[in-house]
């Protein structure tokens, strides 16, 4: 063979070998009834009479159209790049081999993304998704952090144009942010995201420390479901506490001058929930009762899922609490200690840049699962 020449035949053998991996996990003929039985929901004419139902509808209707599609298309479009690669080694076209290259690599990301989609089939993997970031050890460092992870997720939804909605945000005396709770109002958000659920630690040298020396932070990241009418749980008036306060900003700037913001405690649990971003107290009210059911719901899910381990006689959990490290100095490293994924440009992962570690940390999961 002239060395030249382009061979890309071990790639497509793997690709090919992926495209056929993917096809047996997707189960075609229940993904075409799936397909069929949403159709039919669509067709429905009172289907808009409730638009949340009709939304869900609609949107996991494209989603298993478009991956049928894309399915189908993979095996054509492989035998399409051999036979460019054949033509570009029988002619002097370097833009076909250029071409070629560029098509490995679109579909290399392509069907990896469709070997995710086909991997987010729990339960509650449909969901869109509510993430709620605490900072931990680490001072005003920590504080900091957690506002760099808001930030990390906040921008890795909007490069995707998924809708987002600041719900409640607990401003420090100092840098940063105690907490911050956000919902994510997108199909499938709650199945990708809740990979990133644990501690992250942040090391690097500190700018709040005057001698500049290197300090480690933590912070806590928390992701549930967003319930649905389906699983709404009832919770009686007599088991929550409801106060009513100002609204503030950054460093206690009022901002608003009524009590509208909200926060509910759940005494049998325990569990707090603030809610400051809508104007009415009654849009707060309901904002906040939709977050804590969305936490009850992951409580009674971790409940079960800990009796069935018990049952199972598994005696680890299955998620590791520290779960990812970001490094800043003396080198520049982001790595997950679940899946060994690690990347070496920790300032795109703060911009959002996570398809890689989620990508990863699904994978892993399914295996853990087994």
């Amino acid at each position: 063979m002239n060395m030249s020449e382009l061979d890309l035949s071990n790639e497509i053998k793997q690709l090919r070998a992926s495209l056929a991996t993917i096809v047996a996990v997707t189960n075609i003929p229940r993904l075409e009834s799936e397909i069929a039985a949403l159709e039919q929901k669509a067709q429905d004419p009172r289907l808009w009479d409730n638009p949340e139902s009709a939304q869900q509808v609609t949107s996991s209707l494209s989603r298993k159209q478009s991956l049928r599609t894309k399915l189908a298309g993979f095996g054509q479009r492989l035998d399409d790049l051999e036979l460019m690669v054949e033509l570009a080694n029988s002619e002097a076209a370097g833009d076909l081999a250029a071409e070629a290259k560029s098509e490995l690599e679109g579909l290399t990301r392509e069907l990896a993304e469709a070997e995710v989609q086909t991997l987010l089939n729990g339960e509650y993997d449909a969901r869109a998704a509510i993430i709620t970031i605490r900072s931990g050890a680490g001072g005003d460092d920590a504080t900091d952090f957690a506002e760099m992870l808001m930030r990390m997720y906040l921008r890795f939804c909007e490069k995707k144009s998924w809708p987002t909605t600041v719900l409640d945000i607990s401003y420090s005396e100092g840098a940063g942010i105690k907490s911050a709770t956000f919902e994510i109002d997108e199909p499938y958000a709650y199945g990708q995201l809740s990979v990133e659920a644990g501690t992250h630690r942040l090391v690097r040298m500190s700018p709040f420390n005057a001698a500049g020396k290197r300090q480690t932070s933590f912070a806590a990241v928390e992701v549930v479901p967003l319930i649905e009418q389906t699983d709404v749980i009832e919770i009686p008036d007599s088991e929550i506490r409801i106060d009513v306060f100002r609204s503030s900003g950054p460093g206690g700037q009022s901002v608003n001058t009524t009590d509208s913001a909200v926060r509910i405690t759940h005494l049998p649990t325990g569990t707090v929930v603030s809610c400051q971003n809508e104007k009415s107290q009654l849009q707060n009210k309901a904002a906040a009762m939709r977050v804590l059911q969305s936490r009850l719901l992951e409580i009674r899910r971790s409940e079960e899922d800990a009796k069935k381990k018990q049952l199972a006689g598994e005696a680890t959990a299955s998620w590791g609490d520290q779960m990812r490290s970001y490094v800043l100095a003396p080198y520049q490293m982001v790595k997950d200690l679940r899946t060994e994924y690690e990347v070496n440009n920790p300032d795109a992962v703060f911009d959002g840049d996570l398809d890689g570690f989620i990508a990863a940390g699904i994978r892993w999961r399914k295996t853990s699962d087994k």
